[in-house]
């Protein structure tokens, strides 16, 4: 698998072929562009390097900011002013950007640093990435978990130089920088420094070793040498007064000479530093190749966990690049955080928990089980020294913590591993944060309305419920775990029984629509809501495009108009974007898995490709890719549920390495597929050589490992329209504060007020207040068709503000869009 993987895909504009079919009716709101980079990167690990020219967002690539559409450009070709460490992976507008400690290889004055130069040929594998810049040096780039080895080979000069820039941060777009607080460095010996600085609240220390015994070593600062200084230390610095500084080595080079490199970094200081760099590459020079070969042995463990069956290299190179850009993130760093004094695990860039909490941490759950132990209790250090649980967590300090996209998502995770049995977890301690973060925030709202706005998040906080009652159960506190499935029934308030969609609300980079469909933990109740299963259907139909004329997408820098055209259909985004991914599969609840087969199939063969452009949308830290992974094998985790949904898989034969041994899933008469070619659907399937008539399969059947056997056809069949996935429902009468009449009773006295907030923040008149529904209960008259409450939506009282919802710009606490 190794050898098949493009660090490449997703680092340019999206370039797929014209989607047909389905496919070419679904709306693409968010950036066409998949934000990834091609730099070395470690499995989890806490270091990345790559080339840096200050696009947006990784500081890699010709990209300027981009929050809706086709992304414009700020270089017409791919350049380098230098090497920076610590990059995002697919994240959009994050706010928190790296790119620190920049190396330069220099043939130049010391006076035309921060110049780019044109990058001619450039390589990347997992754990190595290469550049040759028109200056006519070459760099090689490796790393460890918490180190980088560089490599430059340089032409013959008099006076080639290796300069590193302690003062750079961030990108090189407008607000983009990130300007340290304090900084300091030292020379200690030849060939060997080391320093600090402080940036977006955080300390990042670092210890230096480079290989150029004849060549001279020397401070600087605002680009002008410091002869025989040893130190230099800057406090309160401001955008104003920052001026560059940092390290240089520079003497002759010749034809093919190499300077290597050596950087460990910590976040508990110098000495961390330099004892991280000796544990990932040993003392002494020429440490770079054996780093490199770790790394690829590492990268080559991960990626084998998975293994597929297909005649096609590039299904191949778009699968393994999938699983590749699934392992980057989050970032792990035992024992190093730098906002409290205690030993354990650490982890940093969850970007975000909102992107990734429903595919890729599932997935980390089944390869790597230890590792999802030791996040989740990084995860409850941070709520016990910090206060709560976040729903974005980087390298910062300071309570910016993405809370509106989501609530509870932690919830989910844990309750995942709880039911998983993993060991490793106190649950008595899990308990009380899981508890206590569930009134904070939009939690206080919830208990006290019976709902919360924006009204997504009363799904999450009333799932946040249901997966918090698993833990207690666990525990043995059945008394709690009773108070909180009462709770969990709350999600029913999200909703208008007389469209069977959510209420009237913002929504954050969506619709209604995009969220009416989420796999919640009484799927049978909210079909109910809708009328049935077959009036669901008719939803979902709707929703996905069946029937529905092609979509033209947003160009580049559309305006509110058009953004509005596409949000007002009400549509699926095609993988663009995360708030319906799961929606797919909730065919499988109305025993319609062929529906699911239908819009699996087009996504996965119409919406991912080979090339830098192979992306549909902003991977977000994995959340994307790792859906691709899931959906290919044929399987999908109900998040928190310990669940997993089952359909045709896109390839032959797949084996996965879970905990209890190996998954193998194996097909009969599977043809491969093709882009807009026929579906193959599921017509039997045997577990372990035993009928399988459900489309669904326990946790348990999944992490013991067996064998899944799935015979197809190319038309649907009787297998799973009967025994459809469990749910969860709980006693009648047990939603609201004390009744889920009296929270809703509370929730509508002040709709008009929370509509005249909305309204006043979008810039638009506010509309009337829903009248009061009946809650729990479906009318005995259908509601009105979907189709009829898009018309109403657009022509009478609007389903959504009059503008489309607004993006978040990089520091704009008021506005709610931005997507890592």
């Amino acid at each position: 698998m190794i050898d098949r993987v493009d660090p490449f895909i997703g680092t340019e504009a999206t370039a797929l072929p014209p989607q047909t079919g389905l496919a070419a009716t679904w709306w693409w709101p968010k950036p066409q562009i998949g934000n990834t980079h091609p730099g070395a990167t470690y499995p989890l690990g806490m270091v990345s390097a790559c080339a840096y020219s200050g696009g947006y967002p990784t500081g890699y690539g010709r990209y300027d900011l981009s929050l809706e559409g086709v992304p414009s450009t700020i270089h017409d070709t791919l350049l380098a002013s230098g090497f920076t460490h610590f990059q995002q992976s697919g994240t959009g507008a994050i706010r928190k950007y790296y790119n620190y400690f920049r190396v330069t290889p220099m043939v130049e004055p010391l006076d035309v640093l921060g110049r780019s130069w044109d990058i001619t040929d450039e390589t990347a594998t997992p754990g190595y990435y290469s550049a040759t810049l028109d200056s006519g040096v070459t760099a090689e780039i490796t790393v460890g978990p918490k180190s980088a080895v560089h490599r430059y080979t340089f032409p013959k000069h008099a006076n080639a130089r290796v300069v590193i820039d302690f003062s750079l941060g961030g990108l090189g777009i407008p607000y983009g920088a990130t300007i340290p607080l304090r900084a300091n460095l030292e020379t200690l010996e030849p060939g060997v420094a080391r320093g600090e600085i402080v940036a977006e609240g955080a300390p990042i220390a670092v210890h230096i070793e480079c290989d150029t015994p004849q060549w001279r070593q020397m401070l600087w600062y605002d680009r002008r040498l410091m002869p025989g200084g040893t130190k230099l230390a800057l406090d309160h610095i401001r955008p104003t007064t920052l001026r560059p500084f940092g390290l240089m080595w520079a003497g002759p080079s010749e034809p093919g000479q190499t300077i290597e490199l050596r950087i460990g970094f910590s976040l508990r200081g110098v000495e961390q530093a330099e004892a991280n760099l000796r544990a990932d590459c040993g003392p002494g020079p020429g440490r770079f190749e054996a780093r490199r070969e770790r790394t690829r042995k590492t990268w080559r463990k991960h990626l084998k966990t998975i293994s597929v069956e297909t005649p096609s290299a590039e299904r191949k190179t778009v699968f393994s690049t999938a699983l590749y850009h699934s392992l980057i993130k989050p970032c792990f760093a035992n024992s190093e955080s730098p906002f409290w004094p205690s030993e354990g695990p650490f982890a940093f860039d969850l970007s975000t928990m909102w992107d990734i909490y429903r595919t890729q941490l599932p997935l980390l759950i089944t390869l790597f089980p230890d590792k999802a132990v030791e996040l989740a209790n990084a995860l409850l250090t941070i709520c016990e020294e910090e206060g709560n649980f976040p729903i974005g967590y980087r390298l910062a300090r300071g309570g910016d913590r993405f809370s509106r996209q989501g609530s509870a998502l932690a919830h989910t995770f844990l309750a995942e591993l709880c039911q998983a049995g993993l060991p490793g977890i106190d649950w008595e301690w899990a308990l009380v944060h899981m508890s206590d973060d569930l009134r904070r925030t939009y939690g206080e709202e919830f208990l006290l309305r019976g709902e919360a706005h924006p009204i997504s998040h009363t799904l999450d906080l009333a799932f946040g419920y249901w997966c918090t009652a698993k833990v207690a159960r666990h525990v043995g506190d059945t008394a709690l775990a009773a108070q909180f499935e009462a709770l969990a029934a709350r999600w029913i308030n999200a909703y208008d029984p007389a469209s069977g969609l959510l209420k009237d609300s913002t929504y954050y980079e969506g619709s209604r629509y995009n969220y009416s469909f989420r796999l919640q933990h009484d799927m049978a109740g909210r079909i109910e809501v809708s009328g049935g299963r077959d009036r669901f259907v008719e939803q979902l139909d709707a929703f996905f495009g069946y029937g529905a004329e092609p979509v033209v997408q947003p160009g580049n820098k559309p305006d509110a108009q058009e953004l509005l055209a596409g949000y007002v259909l009400g549509r699926f985004e095609g993988l663009n974007n995360e708030p319906d991914m799961e929606a797919p599969w909730a065919y499988h609840y109305a025993g319609r898995p062929d529906r699911t087969a239908e819009i699996v199939q087009n996504i996965v063969h119409q919406q991912f490709g080979t090339g830098r452009g192979g992306l549909p949308g902003n991977d977000d830290s994995g959340g994307l890719s790792s859906w691709f992974v899931w959906a290919s094998l044929g399987v999908f985790p109900v998040a928190g549920q310990n669940l997993f949904l089952v359909n045709a898989p896109s390839f032959r034969e797949s084996t996965v390495a879970v905990a209890g041994g190996d998954f193998v899933i194996r097909t009969e008469n599977f043809v491969e597929p093709v882009a807009g070619g026929p579906v193959q659907y599921v017509q039997r399937m045997w577990l372990d050589g035993h009928p399988l008539e459900r489309s669904w399969l326990t946790g348990e059947e999944w992490h013991r490992g067996g064998e899944l056997v799935v015979e197809l056809g190319p038309a649907p069949s009787e297998w799973g329209t009967r025994d459809v996935p469990p749910s969860h429902p709980v006693a009648a009468g047990a939603a609201g504060p004390t009744s889920a009449e009296a929270g809703a009773a509370a929730a509508f006295a002040t709709a008009q007020q929370v509509a005249s907030l909305v309204a006043e923040a979008l810039q638009t008149e506010p509309s009337a207040a829903p009248e009061q529904p009946e809650l729990r209960e479906v009318p005995d008259a259908p509601p009105p068709t979907f189709e009829e409450t898009l018309e109403s939506a657009e022509h009478n009282t609007p389903a959504e503000p009059a503008t489309p919802p607004t993006t978040e710009q990089p520091g704009d606490a008021r506005t709610t869009g931005d997507t890592p």
